[in-house]
């Protein structure tokens, strides 16, 4: 009932919204007297602010058409290589006017809420120097229920599937919840001998041992049993939705408790960029929207993966206790002993704290200290170590520099160029 209510209520404030845009347009209107001044402005920015707060914001587009490489602008063409049932592997394809020998980089979006646009940031900064793929999940909600079932083994089967495609000398980025599967492939791969195991894996942000420094989203996830998640926030997709019946972690129950645990942040946001549009300053109020736009855009999560994620990392702690298992594969982190681990955490990370990622590197016993690497950003939020200028100006070098320094090719062409 809980996500037909949801619906219905959007659907009762669609009037009320068309009646917001149809004033903001009057307010707006050049030929109307009252657009110049501050009671007419006030009224525009009152509802175009309504407008924005009660409209469902759908999948962003990329709007990654274009890299700067070499002083150059060069096209960006998005291309699906793969095609899943609920995951797309999404290559962002440089229109180069000659070959260049990049590292394969897949970026692992996290399957948290947003969409895989989320890391926009992150793929804009990469892709000059890298090739660059990326996992686009895919909404349930549109997926029927007479399609599969998706579980965390599902998550981890996929990662190993898509490194099988991109080969051996790939690299792979996690970001945040993505920390646990990606380490967990690397583990199962690695115990295999399996030469597409990533030459590096950077986790930023992951919740690998949530007893560290725990969050209040780690203290939810202890507070209840899994029968209490199913019972209150597990719901079935209403008609007329493709996936309606399917069972899923409805998306807008996950942008509520983000915007909770920063209410304070958020209204005082929303009252800045309400200033924005009163003072006319469009750049900045522009730059909000944009944020918002983003952030409120939101997808639903299949149940099975949502439960046995809060019942495997945050309840069980399965990995660092050396229990985890994925179908039949024991995940053994002892075994990884040709990927470079490199571990990323934010100073101010609410959602996992500090510590947690950085345990990889001690589950990694069996790799050599030159292959381990802990970054911990200062002043950085957890939304600020895959975005922003921290990110941009801090974080990228220190993750490029390790992607190649472990790169199999560019090293053994190196290591030719030092023989001859």
């Amino acid at each position: 009932m809980l996500y037909y209510m949801h619906e219905m209520q959007r659907m009762m404030m669609a009037p009320s919204r068309i009646l917001a845009q149809g004033a903001r347009l009057a307010m707006r209107n050049p030929m109307n007297p009252l657009a110049y001044t501050n009671a007419g402005r006030t009224m525009m920015s009152a509802a175009d602010l309504y407008e924005h707060l009660t409209r469902r914001f759908g999948k962003p587009d990329w709007e990654l058409d274009t890299t700067v490489i070499d002083g150059k602008e060069v096209e960006v063409e998005y291309e699906t290589i793969v095609h899943r049932t609920f995951c797309h592997l999404v290559h962002f394809k440089r229109k180069l006017a000659r070959k260049r020998n990049d590292p394969k980089l897949l970026i692992v979006a996290p399957l948290s809420g947003h969409y895989a646009t989320l890391l926009r940031g992150t793929v804009e900064e990469m892709i000059p120097d890298h090739e660059v793929y990326i996992t686009d999940w895919q909404d349930p909600r549109m997926i029927p229920v007479t399609e599969d079932k998706f579980n965390l083994n599902d998550y981890i089967d996929y990662l190993i599937d898509f490194l099988h495609v991109l080969g051996p000398n790939t690299h792979m980025i996690a970001v945040c919840q993505p920390a646990v599967p990606s380490l967990a492939a690397t583990a199962i791969m690695s115990g295999w001998g399996d030469l597409c195991a990533p030459s590096t894996l950077t986790m930023m942000g992951g919740p690998i041992d949530t007893r560290e420094s725990p969050t209040a989203v780690n203290q939810l996830a202890k507070e209840h049993s899994i029968e209490w998640f199913e019972r209150n926030v597990i719901v079935d997709v209403p008609f007329p939705y493709p996936g309606a019946m399917r069972k899923v972690y409805p998306g807008f129950i996950q942008l509520t408790n983000f915007i909770s645990m920063n209410l304070d942040r958020h209204m005082a946001s929303y009252h800045e960029l309400f200033d924005h549009l009163v003072q006319g300053d469009d750049d900045a109020a522009e730059k909000k929207i944009a944020f918002y736009e983003e952030y409120r855009a939101v997808m639903d999560l299949p149940a099975e993966y949502y439960l046995q994620t809060v019942k495997t990392v945050f309840q069980d702690h399965a990995l660092p206790k050396g229990e985890m298992v994925a179908r039949w594969h024991p995940v053994d982190v002892t075994k990884i002993d040709r990927t470079a681990l490199l571990c990323v955490e934010g100073e101010l990370d609410d959602i996992s704290g500090v510590g947690q990622t950085k345990a990889a590197l001690k589950l990694a016993t069996g790799l050599s200290d030159d292959k381990k690497l802990y970054h911990l950003q200062k002043d950085a939020g957890h939304y600020g170590i895959f975005n922003g200028s921290k990110w941009r100006n801090q974080i990228a070098p220190v993750v490029k520099k390790w992607i190649r320094t472990h790169d199999l090719d560019l090293q053994a062409k190196k290591q030719v160029k030092t023989a001859a």
